[in-house]
């Protein structure tokens, strides 16, 4: 392997200046190349960032035996079909959030991953800063006790638009996928896998969730009670309640720059700002993984991203959501 990590990026879309800023701020990693269905928009986006390689389309990229890792940052229902495309050709990839569009596609994805023995990570960048690491070191330390309830949001009011990704089911839109997958996936780091899901959401004209209230349950005795949606302003905070004490994560808790710790009658502060967009963490942790010869990552592993997706497939279910390229599984 070369001295520096070389990423390759399939979809110049917004998401992707973000890790392009994020490994720009890496010393052992580099963006060597982007790929597009449109030349133009990968060479306009590789203007921007100084990448050296344009492709013309996902496969060449693929093929190019200098790239280490893809990232996948195309929209939601081609995560899958991207990714498994990157696998089979033996690259290491990171796909961003939500990591597909449902569990069963999230299985065939980690079973190319696993088939291949190459390595596979969800990009949810949040779980990656190193203050929601020293959050995860103070709860296993018992600092607050046994957690028993956490508290989160992640909502935003766009105006409605249905040919808006954020409203078309074609592309998987929607508050769940979006935005939703924030909130869940907290209440798994630090609960586990949920046994007992609930929610109520409001479906719009063109069908998809533009609000919802989750509740969840697992097998230690602790809940959750997440809120969500694309037509609603959350506060963006969250709250994690132990026996001993409690971390409240300010607003915007998903960039998490900053804790704090109350427990035994004071209060400690874990801050650490971001080096970069806050994308630097997730790609030096593939990184970091890639030279290691891992399959996947100890801070997210693939059965709890696949887990993940089961409690979202969950929640459709009751609300009724289904996206059109679901129809033939």
């Amino acid at each position: 392997m070369a001295d520096k990590i070389r990423w390759g990026i399939i979809g110049p879309g917004s998401i992707a200046n973000r890790l392009a800023d994020g490994v720009r701020a890496l010393d052992d990693a580099e963006v060597l190349g982007v790929a597009s269905r449109d030349l133009a928009r990968a060479n306009a986006f590789a203007d921007k960032w100084s990448i050296e390689r344009r492709y013309a389309g996902y496969e060449a990229m693929v093929a190019d035996p200098d790239i280490d890792i893809v990232y996948v940052a195309t929209p939601h229902p081609f995560h899958a079909p991207h990714s498994i495309l990157a696998l089979e050709a033996g690259k290491a990839v990171m796909c961003e959030k939500p990591f597909t569009v449902n569990a069963a596609e999230a299985r065939r994805v980690v079973a190319a991953a696993r088939a291949k023995g190459v390595f596979l990570m969800e990009g949810m960048w949040s779980r990656f800063f190193p203050v929601m690491a020293r959050i995860r070191e103070r709860i296993a330390e018992g600092v607050i006790g046994d957690v028993l309830l956490v508290q989160a949001d992640f909502g935003f009011r766009a105006g409605f638009n249905a040919e808006s990704r954020l409203f078309d089911p074609a592309l998987g839109g929607g508050g769940l996928l979006d935005v939703g997958v924030y909130p869940i996936s907290l209440a798994s780091m630090i609960l586990g896998r949920a046994d007992r899901v609930t929610g109520l959401a409001v479906l719009g004209q063109t069908g998809v969730d533009e609000s919802a209230v989750i509740s969840l349950g697992y097998p230690g005795g602790g809940l959750a009670s997440l809120s969500t949606g694309v037509r609603v302003n959350t506060p963006q905070a969250a709250m994690i309640i132990g026996t001993e004490g409690r971390i409240e994560i300010p607003s915007p808790w998903w960039v998490p720059e900053r804790a704090l710790v109350q427990a035994g009658g004071t209060t400690e502060e874990l801050t650490e700002a971001k080096l970069a967009s806050g994308f630097e963490y997730e790609a030096a942790e593939a990184g970091r993984c890639v030279r290691a010869g891992l399959g996947e990552s100890p801070v997210l592993p693939l059965d709890e991203t696949v887990a993940i997706m089961e409690t979202m497939d969950t929640l459709r279910a009751q609300w009724g959501v289904r996206y059109p390229m679901e129809d033939g599984e």
